[in-house]
């Protein structure tokens, strides 16, 4: 077994072993630990290989659910629904509470341990030492938003778990509050640690752009959920400004952004990697295509091309496929609508999300693109109009690519801060849609309750606007309490 695979196996056998009431209570003769590992730059560098490798495991998946299933975006499909409906008719409960956040305390326990040992090892290079920190403390700060956002307040771990011990393995929840405290300082940390402002050859490593795309995210998060106001706006516009300053450029035809044979584009901050050669999960947007659906016309066929995946099970809600205006690139790079030999209506299928033929067989490794260019100018634009100042030029900035010739009848022109703000979030789920970023807006412009279907007329239950924690985490962690209301 090589050092990388061994640190991945004990790594996440750390974790799992938060569940446990007893370890194995023999002396081992000999025994290799994450201490014993981390002794040079190259081990430093495989352990940021295993960290971004398991992230893959949540962005497959549950980044996707956490972030977009339960808003207006879904419906249920010509092939069923594979449980997916608990989501976007959000009937989650304790026992079905939809993601867990093992696989997310992974990635966390991973960035843990090279916070802890990098910095006692000697590198050639100095800036390659800052950067492999930086990464870490990035990354951190981006798992910890994501708990925090969906669970509230959860277990903070700064220290990697390396032995079984009760006493340090679980954890009560801290407060929303004491999270974000936790991100932001691990953003300041990150950011002044990274060299340059440059990508590097691999936009699906952390780099200093992408991170200050989270801070922004951060700061217009707690600005309008945690009463920051003003002083968060400020800082969230600053660090997007510096963001949009990098070496980034929007690509003239939209489809091109998730093409499989274009990763590392110009419009990407920060990737999740999938690929072939890497032997890659398939991820969720193997859900939202078709398999097995013979007879189809010439034309359909010629767009659809190979089939594959689960099967349609979960597909683009009508209401939102009518907001896209057929002069729209977005939409046919978006979703295409199947119909079959008799013409009728059997599903919208993903285009986002087609990923590779190879081998006859289709493969869902399209990379799952956590910041671009485009999400940066609406995030600008948001700041913007929370403080008061005109959003129209990121705006117009996106709908001009969009829209192309059509332009000059899209053109928005600055109103009040609420159609603003109407314009915006409208702005987002064109651009965004199926990228897993509608319910975190939802919930971030306060509109879960007016635009979620499943959700109107429920406003007095806010608690609904987070997850349930659910049993299976509750029996691995017993010092976590359920989130109030869904006990």
């Amino acid at each position: 077994m090589t050092k990388m695979k061994f640190l991945i196996t004990i790594i996440t056998g750390f974790i799992l072993a938060t569940g446990c009431k007893k370890g194995i209570e023999t002396d081992p003769v000999s025994i290799i630990t994450p201490g014993t590992f981390f002794k040079t730059q190259d081990d430093v560098a495989g352990a940021l290989r295993g960290m971004y490798y398991q992230l893959r495991i949540p962005a497959s998946s549950d980044l996707y659910f956490m972030g977009e299933g339960r808003s207006d975006v879904l419906r249920g499909a010509a092939a069923g629904t594979l449980g997916f409906d608990r989501y976007y008719n959000n009937t989650l409960n304790v026992t079905n509470p939809g993601p867990n956040w093992m696989s997310l305390y992974t990635v966390i326990n991973t960035a843990n341990l090279i916070l802890k040992y990098a910095p006692d090892i000697s590198f050639a290079s100095e800036s390659v030492k800052k950067s492999s920190l930086a990464q870490a403390y990035t990354m951190r700060a981006f798992v910890y938003f994501s708990l925090v956002r969906t669970w509230g307040g959860v277990p903070i771990r700064t220290e990697p778990t390396e032995k079984y011990d009760p006493a340090t393995i679980q954890v009560a929840r801290s407060g929303a509050e004491d999270v974000f405290k936790l991100i932001k300082q691990d953003l300041d940390q990150a950011l002044s640690l990274y060299p340059d402002n440059a990508f590097g050859s691999n936009r699906s490593y952390w780099n200093k752009p992408a991170a200050n795309a989270l801070k922004g995210e951060v700061y217009l998060w707690t600005g309008k959920r945690m009463n920051g106001g003003a002083a968060d706006f400020t800082t969230a516009l600053t660090a997007l400004n510096d963001a949009k300053g990098a070496d980034l450029q929007l690509l003239p035809n939209y489809a091109d952004i998730f093409s499989y044979t274009n990763k590392n584009n110009a419009e990407i901050l920060m990737s999740v990697r999938f690929q072939l050669l890497d032997q890659a999960p398939n991820n969720y947007y193997t859900n939202m295509y078709i398999i097995n659906l013979s007879g189809l016309p010439a034309p359909i066929q010629s767009v659809v091309g190979v089939q594959g995946g689960n099967g349609s099970v979960m597909q683009i809600a009508d209401t939102v496929r009518r907001m896209f205006t057929s002069d729209d690139q977005r939409r046919a790079a978006t979703f295409y609508e199947v119909f079959d030999k008799d013409n009728k209506y059997y599903a919208a299928i993903t285009m986002k999300g087609r990923g590779v033929v190879d081998g006859g067989a289709r493969s869902f490794f399209t990379d799952v693109i956590l910041y671009r260019l485009a999400d940066v100018l609406l995030l600008i634009a948001e700041a913007k109009n929370a403080l008061g100042q005109d959003p129209a030029a990121e705006i117009n900035s996106v709908r001009q690519r969009a829209y192309g010739t059509s332009y000059p009848s899209h053109i928005f022109v600055n109103g009040s801060k609420e159609s603003n703000d109407a314009a915006i979030l409208k702005e987002r789920l064109l651009e965004l849609c199926t990228e897993g970023k509608r319910w975190w807006d939802l919930v971030r412009f306060d509109q879960a309750f007016k635009m979620v279907p499943s959700l109107k007329g429920k406003e007095a239950g806010q608690y609904l606007l987070l997850f349930p924690i659910g049993q299976t985490i509750r029996s691995l962690e017993p010092l976590v309490t359920e989130n109030p209301g869904w006990e």
